[in-house]
């Protein structure tokens, strides 16, 4: 038997590493606000959180200075992003807001939810309910419908890497 001792506290930078290792699905949760596109690009969306009513949820940084315009909106789409749209990711990530659409001729539907095509699916949400989550906010967003597209690979984050998925 092999007896190990844990540090007292694990530090911001072991905790990526480690999480580095867990493949996550990117998201781009959009909304038109005040007659602008508005977004933001999250790899802690968790699908299937509930199918009655049907949740996802997604983690987003108690400091985004994005999310409090977004939980505004009536409605929010969510474009689960495709491998052909990696440098896509990098521009709607961008910390310049004013940026992250440019040359991108988003979808908007009637009730102002944000989606940026040929992503390989699409959700149209809205928040239903938040929970503090130490420095994060998780987000509870009930799905009003949703669409797919086949053959169509998804985006994964993964060892601080945006990639495609492989089958073995």
């Amino acid at each position: 038997m092999t007896t190990i001792t844990r540090a007292t506290a694990v530090s911001p930078e072991a905790l990526r590493e480690t999480f580095s290792h867990f493949p996550q699905g990117v998201a781009l949760i959009g909304a038109q606000v005040d007659g602008n596109p508005l977004g933001l690009v999250a790899s802690t969306v968790t699908a299937g959180v509930s199918l009655d009513p049907p949740l996802i949820s997604v983690a987003v940084q108690a400091s985004s200075s994005t999310w409090p315009l977004l939980r505004s909106a009536p409605a929010l789409g969510v474009s689960l992003l495709g491998t052909q749209q990696s440098s896509l990711t990098r521009q709607l990530a961008s910390k310049d807001r004013a940026q992250r659409f440019a040359g991108i001729e988003p979808t908007i539907a009637a009730d102002g939810a944000l989606t940026i095509p040929d992503s390989p699916a699409h959700l149209w949400t809205r928040l239903y309910n938040e929970v503090e989550a130490g420095d994060h906010t998780v987000a509870l967003l009930e799905i009003l419908d949703a669409s797919s597209e086949a053959d169509t690979d998804a985006l994964v984050f993964h060892r601080s890497e945006f990639k495609a998925m492989t089958a073995s």
